[in-house]
């Protein structure tokens, strides 16, 4: 039996072959929602994605011996807050959608007895709630040291595959879209010692505010940086 989640979407949260999953009709949404560290895409990209080299890494300030601690604040499915902790990061993960942290929990508590993984899993830490509105408190009370605060704010994802259209379209039906997103930028900013770094559309425009002082492009999206002080090695 699944737990449902209400709404026309008709979610539920179930537990099939020892995992958490979030499921609804098939032929809108494609297959059950799961966090998987161990295999499937998270694992090919912690092997073959380029290590420091890649765009999130540099963004994040992950070059010249410098490992800075990261505040994933739109944790979503972990796969980014993964990715840092492979390159060495202390992660905290923020998350606020009830659904998505059960699933997030899930995936790390069984990430955790993967022996291949176990060190990367220690370096994540999981707690829920608004970063828009609590970001500041949540920082504190998990007494992590916020110097890089990443944020990758909901936006309409033209991804050709048809998987990847109905895995979104999933999780928008919990999570919408981030129409408070200039407050996340004015609390990242407000907490973050040495730099806010947003993912954004590569055509899309900076979320209203103050704007990046930096960015880096990828083929389909970007970086904004917004930077407080240099991030030097400790």
């Amino acid at each position: 039996m699944g737990l449902p989640l209400g709404g026309e979407a008709e979610l539920s949260l179930e537990r099939r072959d020892g995992r958490l999953v979030l499921s609804g009709d098939a032929q809108r949404y494609g297959h059950p929602l799961v966090v998987e560290f161990a295999s499937g895409k998270v694992a090919h990209r912690r092997r073959f994605g380029g290590g420091r080299g890649q765009l999130l890494a540099r963004a994040c300030g992950l070059a010249h011996g410098v490992t800075p601690s990261i505040v994933d604040a739109t944790a979503g499915l972990g796969r980014d807050g993964f990715v840092l902790a492979s390159l060495g990061a202390p992660v905290l993960l923020v998350e606020r959608v009830a659904a998505i942290f059960a699933l997030l929990e899930d995936g790390l508590a069984r990430a955790l007895r993967d022996v291949e993984i176990a060190e990367i899993i220690a370096r994540m830490r999981l707690v829920q709630g608004d970063s828009a509105t609590e970001l500041g408190d949540l920082v504190a009370a998990a007494d992590f040291p916020p110097q890089v605060i990443h944020l990758d704010p909901m936006f309409p994802h033209r991804d050709k595959s048809a998987l990847a259209k109905k895995e979104m379209r999933l999780f928008r039906t919990l999570a919408g879209d981030d129409e408070d997103a200039p407050r996340l930028l004015e609390a990242a900013l407000d907490v973050a010692t040495h730099r806010v770094v947003v993912k954004r559309p590569r055509k899309a425009p900076p979320i209203e505010g103050p704007p990046p002082r930096h960015v880096l492009e990828g083929k389909t999206s970007r970086y904004d940086l917004y930077v407080h002080r240099a991030l030097r090695a400790g």
